[in-house]
């Protein structure tokens, strides 16, 4: 825990400096609480790209990743 919370200081002060980021992560509570735009990718396909908000939101991805119905 203690490591993965020293990569988010990191992390936040490159894009305070203005850098743009490529993060590939599965631990979504990490990725939605550092980013301002996710790509969403599915059996590497782009299934969508957005918001955390839009993508937390987003049927198709609850469907990919929770086995929901959309």
């Amino acid at each position: 825990h203690k490591e993965k919370e020293a990569l988010a200081e990191v992390l936040r002060q490159l894009k305070a400096e203005g850098l743009s980021l490529l993060l590939v992560e599965h631990d979504m509570d990490f990725v939605m609480r550092l980013t301002d735009r996710i790509v969403v990718m599915e059996f590497g396909r782009h299934l969508m790209e957005g918001t955390p908000a839009e993508v937390q939101a987003s049927p198709a991805v609850r469907a990919a990743y929770l086995g929901a119905d959309e």
